[in-house]
Formats: C-alpha cells, structure tokens, sequence
C-alpha cells in the first residue's frame, strides 16, 4: 500500500517493527550520556567521561549488557512482529545489524553502531513522507540505512523521502544548559554534563530531533522542546512542512521524547503520566480527556544489579501501540495500566516485553506505523 499515517490511532494496516538483533552494549559517550542523563545519573561518578585520552581520540567506553538480557529482547520484539502479523498487519523489518560489525565514524568520533530497534526515533512519517530526522547520539548516525529498502519500497509506490540536515556531533554540537538547570527536568535535579572537548570540526549547536518528539495529531503536530538543538530541528521541520501541517511547541514536557509522556489513543482522548500535562498543551487539545494510569508497581519489573545499566523511567509502559481506536497492545506485566484502559472502555492486547527499562523503549518506540486508514484531519 502507499505510504499513509498521519496519527497514532486510526486502523492500522502497515507497519515496521524494529529489529534487535546483534545488541550486544552500549557507546557511553558524551552524546550518550547527555541523551540519557536523567535516567542514568547515578552511574555518572564512574563512567560518563572517560579519561583524555580515551576521549581526544573519538572513542567511548563500551558497557556490555548481559547476553541473557539481549536474548531475552530478541525474544520479545519477534513475537511483537508475530503478534501484529497474526492480527492481519503487514509487518516490515529492518536489515539485522551484522554480527560483528564495524565501528561508524564520523568527523573525530568512532562509535560501535547499534541494531535499528527504537525506531520511532530516528524517523518521522508524517502523511505520505518520510523524514530521516537529525540523530543526537553518535552510535545511532547510520541506523536508518537499515531502513532503507523498507524506505525504498513506499518511495517506489509514490512517498516522499527527505532527510533532515545531518550534524557533525561534536562535543560542542550540544546545548548542554537544560542538564545544567536542576529545576528544569522533568525528574528532578540531575547532575550536570561538562568538560565537553574542543575538535577542529566545530560548528557551533546543531539541529537535533527525534521522531518520537513529535505527537501527530492529524492537520496539528506537537513537538517537545527541550533545548537549542531541539529548536532549531523544529524550526527546520516547520519550513519544511510550510502550508500542510501545523506545528506547535511544548517546552520542556521531557528532555527528549514525548512518547512516554503522552500518547493519543484516539480523537479527545490521551493517555498520560500525569494529569498536569494538560496545562503544557495548546489551548485547543486541554479539553481532550486524559486518563491517567496508577503509579507503576516495581514489581513488574524484572530486578537488575549495579552492573545493568537503566534507561528509562518505570513510566515507560505508557508508551503502547494502537491498532485502532479501540485496541491498544501493552505490557502484559503493566496490570495496572492494562485494568485502567480496560475500564475506560479500551480493548487490550497484553504482549511480552521484559526488559524495556534496559533498550529504552516500549511497543511504540519499537515500531513505525506506515499506512493507517486516518488523514489530514482536524482534530481541534
């Protein structure tokens, strides 16, 4: 079918889901570090910045994730992909990452790339286009290439296919402020991120922006800013759409990503972390019902040790997949969430999905909707 998604809820016919294959551990560089500050701030006195002279030579320091865990994952995003199959959804894939594949590099950096898995990230489909959007951490420069006969295929069938302006990602690429404002994260203080390192390949701040920054609402897209890169990414993503869609601006609703903040499950209703977020929205989306799940239960998941490293918040369950506009897959070890959205009338598909705190991302992080039956509608 022709490329077609314009929102997160209408029925859903096509879609890729991401692949973990070969992912085996972590880059931790500054633009790793920086992405995931809050989250992993307790490790920070050990690991986020290297020595020297580890770090003048574009290197990181690589944080290997327990092959149990890794097999684990592979697991559970292949019965995602069997699971969508089953409910009569065309399912594409990603290239597997190689086993074994070589560092990527770019000017005076060298990461070890990482499999094409959170891919909401990294791309933006918005109607009948795709936008590659601008990385913000070295390991995942390429990762889109793995995408690219999945991409191919809908641009044969008539899509759009552009690519925001690639940054260079040195240290000094990064506004490093809102990590240097305890009062501005959304969890509370964190420590800051410093000493970045001068190369001759500086340009100043970048644009950066995720996919999964943006909540598309039909005619209306709300993106979250958190920074100077984030803005700039914006302001090249409004030139860019100019007459076809309308873009609006939250500040600061999460550091990066708005998926595990808010999600709409269909027209007048978002599913939410809290109900004070309705106060961050433009005025025409605050009446809209927010249903706000329980607190989420530590026991749903799985216990990890200083040497597991942690990426998300235990909110990251609100970060589910909608088939239509009714069903909804979720963590089947999220109950709390599943009984809520149950008792507001939703049907609920539960999946697998163990380790989410450790990849950093749920069921819509994973996927990339392609083709669903809504349009360009306005749903003010």
């Amino acid at each position: 079918m022709p490329l077609n998604s314009y929102d997160d809820f209408t029925r859903l016919s096509e879609i890729v889901v991401g692949s973990a294959a070969h992912y085996l551990g972590h880059d931790r560089d500054l633009t790793f570090e920086l992405f995931f500050h809050e989250a992993i701030g307790g490790y920070r006195s050990d690991w986020a910045y290297p020595r020297l002279a580890a770090r003048s030579t574009g290197q990181a320091q690589r944080w290997k994730i327990n092959q149990q865990y890794t097999e684990e994952l592979h697991e559970d995003v292949e019965n995602l992909a069997t699971t969508l199959a089953a409910l009569g959804i065309t399912v594409h894939r990603p290239l597997p990452l190689p086993e074994n594949a070589e560092p990527i590099g770019g000017l005076g950096w060298q990461a070890a790339p990482i499999p094409a898995l959170n891919i909401r990230d990294n791309t933006l489909i918005l109607g009948n286009e795709i936008i590659e959007t601008a990385p913000a951490i070295r390991s995942r420069y390429l990762e889109t290439r793995l995408l690219t006969p999945v991409f191919r295929r809908y641009f044969d069938t008539g899509a759009r296919w552009s690519t925001m302006p690639r940054p260079t990602l040195t240290d000094t690429s990064f506004d490093l402020s809102y990590t240097r404002d305890a009062a501005t994260t959304l969890g509370g203080p964190t420590e800051p991120v410093t000493d970045p390192q001068p190369s001759p390949y500086d340009v100043g701040l970048e644009m950066m922006l995720d996919g999964a920054q943006v909540l598309r609402l039909g005619q209306d897209l709300i993106v979250n800013i958190a920074q100077d890169n984030h803005r700039l990414g914006a302001d090249w993503l409004e030139r860019h759409l100019a007459g076809r869609f309308h873009l609006h601006r939250v500040w600061r609703m999460a550091d990066n990503h708005i998926d595990s903040m808010l999600l709409a499950l269909k027209p007048g209703v978002f599913l939410a972390r809290h109900a004070g977020l309705r106060d961050m929205l433009p005025d025409a989306f605050r009446t809209w019902r927010f249903i706000v799940p329980p607190e989420p239960d530590p026991g749903s998941f799985p216990a990890y040790t200083d040497t597991d490293l942690v990426l998300t918040s235990p909110y990251i369950d609100i970060n589910v997949l909608s088939l239509d506009e009714q069903r909804v897959l979720v963590n089947a070890d999220c109950t709390g969430l599943i009984k809520t959205l149950e008792n507001q009338g939703f049907t609920v598909i539960p999946v697998q999905h163990r380790h989410r705190r450790l990849f950093g991302g749920g069921f819509h992080c994973f996927t990339l909707d392609t083709c669903r039956a809504g349009g360009r509608e306005d749903y003010r």
